[in-house]
């Protein structure tokens, strides 16, 4: 086997272990019925739609909501045909770890192509359990999971100084996130300064009149609202410079982690300046979820700041000393890291409450409309129409669902609050282990 066809064996088989090993963390979770948020049911509502096939229909963020004009995410629909062959709610969370494990293959072998099997490998390693990752897959399924590997081929385009293909993977960056669009404008600017000026120009000038399309006119078409919900967020009602200000130990934790799983080699590539778009927001914006390590929010970066290394190194080949560096440190994010509770036997068994999930599931029909909280929305979206606890609207579920032993704030008394919130009469039809479900009469 020639050194290229061992190095690209190397890097398939890093992309399966990561592969099942993110497979497994997702599917693990997802049986023992642990708690992340409501955006897994989101995305899958908005799948199933497209499966149909149809418009994104949402019912969780609201009855009849077209996710379109929360999110510019049209890519979502590349899952559809998958979810239509293999509708569950595991179907999407398996397509962000193959999307995930892609992006490892491609900086494996980019880093192996430039710097050595040895080093190369290190580094593909590193990026494979970097905390943006693990942190994504315990978030569940986001949209963003489509700009890994786009971001991983336009990257390792660059560093191999092929730009035309370096816009031929930006531009479907537009499709994956309305926020995307900025980064794609500083990847004409780098375009430019590598002195693809054409081409850096004219990817630049695309990307902020695309985004500026998506957030003031696409996005609004879709929206009750007629706007775009998350501009109030940029620095909420204390303004701009005061929310930048907020909590700047962790918003300086979160830029040195970033950087600092490459050695801090990645500073020194223009290509780092993509991480500019994504923090800003990030940090401007009034949600203290943005700020820190945790979610889905690195995921994007972690391509990005790792092709910035390669990119570095590959030009100053005295600083791959650096990759120690990276390696000691993303050795230290493995500690109570999502992926180190596959090595706890815990993991492995039955959650204590899961009996009685399953059966109170089981006992909402196939096809039923159904409220429910956090604990439950991605169990029952597959086979249901799902509305959430807090933005049902007139909506007038047939069943509503509560986990009260989760602790998450859903009212104890089913009854008196369906009653109240939708009229009529319902009955309480099972109550165990925390599970509550309330019937409406007919």
């Amino acid at each position: 086997m020639t050194r290229v066809g061992r190095q690209r064996s190397i890097a398939a088989l890093l992309a399966v272990a990561a592969g099942v090993a993110y497979g497994l963390l997702a599917l693990l979770r997802y049986r023992r019925f642990t708690i992340s948020s409501w955006d897994h049911a989101i995305f899958e509502q908005a799948v199933k739609g497209y499966a149909r096939p149809g418009a994104p229909i949402v019912d969780v963020k609201g009855p009849g909501y077209n996710i379109l004009g929360d999110h510019f995410s049209p890519i979502d629909a590349l899952i559809a045909p998958f979810y239509r062959l293999f509708p569950a709610a595991q179907t999407i969370a398996l397509a962000q770890v193959v999307l995930i494990a892609i992006s490892v293959a491609v900086i494996a072998v980019l880093a192996m192509r430039h710097l050595g099997t040895l080093t190369g490998s290190a580094i593909g390693i590193a990026y494979a359990v970097s905390f943006g990752l693990q942190s994504a897959v315990e978030a569940e399924f986001h949209e963003v999971a489509f700009g890994a590997p786009l971001l991983a081929l336009a990257g390792a385009a660059y560093v191999d100084r092929r730009f035309g293909a370096v816009v031929a993977w930006s531009l479907p960056l537009l499709l994956v996130k309305e926020d995307l669009g900025l980064t794609v404008a500083v990847i004409g600017g780098v375009l430019w300064l590598a002195g693809e000026r054409r081409r850096g120009l004219a990817l630049l000038s695309t990307g902020l009149i695309a985004t500026a399309v998506i957030v003031l006119v696409a996005i609004p078409a879709f929206a009750s609202s007629d706007a775009y919900a998350y501009a109030s967020t940029l620095g909420g009602d204390r303004g701009l410079l005061t929310t930048l200000l907020d909590e700047p130990g962790r918003k300086a934790a979160t830029v040195a982690l970033t950087v600092g799983i490459t050695g801090l080699a990645a500073l020194l590539s223009p290509w780092v300046l993509l991480v500019l778009p994504t923090f800003a927001w990030r940090f401007a914006g009034d949600n203290a979820y943005y700020w820190g390590t945790e979610w889905h929010y690195s995921l994007v970066l972690m391509p990005i700041v790792f092709v910035a290394m390669i990119d570095t190194m590959r030009r100053w080949p005295t600083l791959r000393w650096a990759t120690v560096v990276a390696v000691v440190v993303t050795a230290f994010t493995l500690v109570n890291s999502p992926l180190a509770t596959l090595l706890d036997d815990q993991t492995y068994a039955e959650a204590p409450r899961a009996a009685s999930a399953r059966a109170v599931i089981a006992a909402v029909p196939d096809g039923a409309s159904v409220e429910t909280d956090i604990a439950m929305m991605s169990h029952l979206v597959t086979d249901h129409t799902v509305y959430w606890y807090g933005s049902v609207g007139d909506a007038t579920p047939e069943y509503v669902l509560f986990d009260v032993g989760a602790g998450i704030g859903s009212p104890d008394d089913i009854v008196g609050y369906a009653e109240q919130a939708h009229g009529g009469t319902y009955e309480l039809v099972y109550d165990n282990d925390g599970y509550l479900l309330a019937r409406r009469q007919r």
